[in-house]
C-alpha cells in the first residue's frame, strides 16, 4: 500500500516506472518479471546500463535511449501531468485495480510480441476525480465494431444504459461505433464510464470524440498505460486490450468483423476466465461475422439479446434472472385436460350437441355437461335453450389464427386442418 513507502520512494518508484514504458511498450514480459525481482529503479539502471539478459529487449533499450534520455523524458512527462492535472497510479497505491493482476499468469499459446507481452501494467495515467480501483470494481466492458450499423448501435444503447441505471461502470475504448454507443448511452443515464486509451490522456483518440471524451473526464475517467502527449499507435490498441479485459468482470462484444480489434479482446476475456458475451446479429451482416464465430467456436461465449442477460451472466447467482421468453397467456392455458379438449372439439362455426362433443372428445356425457358449465363461466362458450353450445368468437384455439379462419375455397374444415 501506498503508507508502506516514504514519499520520495514512491516518487523514484513512479520515475523509474515511466521510463520503463517509454524504453518498452507495455505488458512486455521481462521488464514486468524484473521489476517484480529487483524493483523499479533498479531494472531501469539494468537496462539503461544494456546488461539486459534478453536480446530483442537490450536492442530496443538501445533504439530508444539513442532518442532521448529515459530518466529525463519520465521527469518531464509528470512534470506536464501535473499541469494537466492528470495523476499516475502505480501497484503500490491503494487505488490499484486489482483485477489487472490477473494479467501476471496469463499465458497466450498464440504466438507474436503482441500476444506473448500481456503482463499487468507498471502505471496508469488517469484523469478524472473517481479512484481508480473503485470505480472498476463494479464494472463490464462493451466493445464492438467502428463501423457500427444501426442495429448495433441500438442493443449498445440499451445494454449500456440499463448497465449504468444498474450502477456498473461501463469501460470500453473510446472509439467510434461501439465504443463511443456504450459510453455516450452510460453518461446519458447518469452513470459512470472508463475510456482505456492506446494513447495520452491528454490527446484523446479519435479527435471526433473530443466532446465526449471531457464529459467522460468530468463524471467517469480516462486512463493509459502511456504517458500525455503519447500517439495512438496502431499496435497500442492491441496492447490496450488486455487492460480491458482484464480491469471488468465481463465483456459485451456487440458487433465485430471476423478480424478485428474486439474478438482480439474476447480472446484475452476467454484466457483470463471472465465472463465473455456475445450479441448475435444478422446472417448476412459482415459486421457479425466475428460474433458469430466466436458463439460457434468457443463453448464458454455466452450469446445475449440484451441487458437481461448480461445482468444474469455478471450479478451473483439470484441477483438479477432474465424472465424467460414466453407467448401470450390466454384462458386456455390454465384449463384442465378435459376442459381443454373439450374446448378443441368445439367446431369453429355453428352449434354442437352436448352429446356429438362427448364423441369428438372421447369424454363421458356427463363429464362434457360438467365441463360446459365451467367453459360457459370462463365466458369460452355460450349454451343455448335448446342445449347445444357454440364457441365464442373471442375463445382462443389451440390450433392458432388458421382455426378460426375460413377454409380455402373448395376445402371443408377438416380438410383445412389436416392441411396445417
Amino acid at each position: 500500500m501506498a503508507g508502506d513507502s516514504s514519499p520520495a520512494d514512491r516518487d523514484e518508484d513512479v520515475a523509474a516506472r515511466v521510463a520503463l514504458t517509454w524504453l518498452a511498450e507495455p505488458g512486455n514480459r521481462a521488464i514486468w518479471t524484473m521489476v517484480q525481482q529487483v524493483g523499479a529503479p533498479s531494472t531501469l539502471d539494468v537496462l539503461l546500463a544494456g546488461r539486459a539478459q534478453d536480446s530483442a529487449l537490450r536492442t530496443g533499450v538501445a533504439a530508444r535511449s539513442a532518442k532521448g534520455d529515459a530518466r529525463r523524458l519520465a521527469e518531464a512527462a509528470l512534470r506536464h501531468a501535473e499541469r494537466l492535472g492528470t495523476r499516475i497510479v502505480i501497484p503500490t497505491d491503494d487505488e490499484w485495480p486489482a483485477g489487472v493482476e490477473a494479467l501476471a499468469t496469463l499465458e497466450v499459446p498464440t504466438p507474436g510480441k503482441i500476444n506473448r507481452d500481456v503482463r499487468p501494467p507498471l502505471c496508469v495515467w488517469v484523469r478524472g476525480g473517481w479512484p481508480l480501483g473503485e470505480i472498476l470494481e463494479k464494472s463490464v466492458a462493451v466493445v464492438g465494431a467502428r463501423a457500427a450499423t444501426g442495429y448495433g448501435t441500438h442493443v449498445t444503447t440499451d445494454i449500456a444504459y440499463g448497465l449504468a441505471e444498474h450502477e456498473w461502470t461501463v469501460v470500453s475504448g473510446g472509439a467510434f461505433g461501439i465504443d463511443a454507443a456504450a459510453h455516450r448511452a452510460a453518461l446519458a443515464a447518469g452513470g459512470r464510464t472508463v475510456a482505456v486509451l492506446a494513447c495520452g490522456v491528454d490527446r484523446p483518440y479519435p479527435s471526433g470524440n473530443a466532446s465526449m471524451f471531457e464529459r467522460i473526464a468530468e463524471t467517469g475517467l480516462l486512463i493509459s498505460e502511456w504517458p500525455p502527449g503519447s500517439e495512438p499507435l496502431r499496435h497500442r490498441f492491441l496492447i490496450r486490450n488486455r487492460v480491458i479485459a482484464a480491469a471488468t468482470h465481463g465483456t459485451v462484444m456487440v458487433e465485430a468483423a471476423a478480424r478485428s480489434g474486439a474478438v482480439q479482446t474476447l480472446g484475452r476475456v476467454l484466457e483470463l476466465h471472465r465472463k465473455a458475451m456475445v450479441v448475435p446479429g444478422p446472417v448476412t451482416s459482415a459486421m457479425s461475422v466475428g460474433c458469430h464465430e466466436l458463439i460457434r467456436a468457443n463453448p464458454a461465449v455466452r450469446m445475449v439479446t440484451g441487458l437481461p442477460h448480461v445482468l444474469e451472466e455478471i450479478g451473483k447467482i439470484g441477483d438479477y434472472e432474465a424472465e424467460r421468453p414466453r407467448g401470450p397467456e390466454h384462458q386456455r392455458d390454465h384449463l384442465d385436460e378435459e376442459s381443454a379438449l373439450l374446448l378443441e372439439a368445439i367446431p369453429s362455426r355453428g352449434p354442437a350437441d352436448p352429446a356429438e362433443l362427448a364423441a369428438k372428445a372421447g369424454l363421458s356425457l356427463r363429464t362434457v355437461l360438467r365441463r360446459l358449465s365451467l367453459l360457459e363461466t370462463l365466458n369460452l362458450i355460450t349454451r343455448h335453450p335448446n342445449g347445444r353450445v357454440t364457441l365464442r368468437p373471442s375463445a382462443p384455439r389451440n390450433r392458432g389464427a388458421a382455426a378460426t379462419a375460413s377454409p380455402a375455397p373448395g376445402k371443408s374444415e377438416d380438410q383445412e386442418a389436416v392441411s396445417e
